[in-house]
């Protein structure tokens, strides 16, 4: 069964994020998704927030930028979500925005090896081992976590160019896709998954492919969908290719997400545009009008 989910997008300010939330418990969302971009909001903070005003919904966080974070408050930080929230939380990793990590002093030469080192780290903190690593970014003496999860938890990265997706499938536990993917660009992404896998020796475990869609709903306060998806697709340099996005009814935005999930995603986030008027009315959309048409 595709799992579906919604974006809370930093573009609204923090103080909009409960009603969201628990308009989205309330709905019977599977999975809430929030972003720490810069220099909006911050991944972690809003994460306990929203898992603490709901009940039931997972909280993703995609992503959180390694070049920010030593990867043992990382770790910490993730552990303690997890004890808190025990099978909520869905935390993601990624480079950022490489443009983001120089403005704050942050960008690394080579943020491929960055991202192997914290994601290998990370990882095995996570899983209650102690850790003692000298790489060339991350570096660790002795460390353990007093309070690791109780159990397995998955580590998620984000990737768009070829060898990052292939490192997510060596080294990571699921990938998380952009919303400038398209069915086509699922498929590359699982066969270069896959070949990471391989690689690792990790060819019998799991590994969950999340993708964002874009979407906006065309009716009531959805008015001029369409153009919306346009202009922000044109705006990320993505022209109007056909295959991304999609406004309209249910139907139309449940066909996308089935296209989505035919060519190998597990988990379909539909994104809503920057300009969204109505979040939790776009939060109901998907748990109550499109869910039912997504097997």
């Amino acid at each position: 069964m595709t799992s579906l989910g919604a974006v809370f997008r930093p573009q609204l300010a923090p103080e909009r994020l409960r009603a969201v939330a628990e308009t989205a418990d309330r709905a019977g969302l599977e999975e809430l998704w929030l972003w720490e971009d810069c220099f909006r909001e911050g991944g972690i903070s809003t994460a306990a927030a929203a898992l603490a005003w709901t009940g039931r919904v997972r909280v993703g966080v995609g992503l959180l930028p390694v070049p920010l974070r030593n990867v043992a408050i990382t770790a910490m930080e993730a552990a303690a979500l997890h004890r808190m929230f025990p099978g909520r939380p869905v935390l993601g990793v990624g480079h950022g925005v490489q443009d983001w990590m120089g403005q704050v002093g942050a960008r690394a030469e080579s943020p491929l090896t960055l991202l192997r080192e914290h994601l290998v780290a990370l990882r095995a903190l996570l899983r209650g081992e102690r850790v003692t690593t000298e790489g060339r970014y991350v570096r660790l003496d002795d460390v353990a976590l007093d309070w690791p999860p109780r159990g397995p938890v998955e580590v998620l990265a984000g990737a768009t160019g070829p060898r990052t997706v292939r490192l997510t499938g060596e080294a990571a536990d699921g990938t998380v896709l952009t919303a400038l993917t398209s069915p086509e660009g699922v498929r590359r992404a699982r066969l270069l998954i896959d070949e990471g896998r391989a690689a690792a020796g990790r060819t019998g475990e799991p590994h969950r492919v999340v993708v964002y869609l874009l979407a906006a709903t065309a009716t009531g306060a959805g008015a001029g969908a369409a153009e919306r998806v346009r202009a922000e697709l044109i705006a990320e340099g993505a022209g109007a290719d056909p295959d991304l996005g999609v406004a309209g009814d249910a139907a139309e935005v449940a066909g996308a997400v089935r296209r989505l999930a035919e060519a190998g995603a597990d988990s379909v986030v539909l994104q809503p545009t920057g300009d969204e008027p109505d979040p939790e009315g776009f939060v109901r959309f998907v748990a109550e009008d499109v869910r039912p048409l997504v097997p």
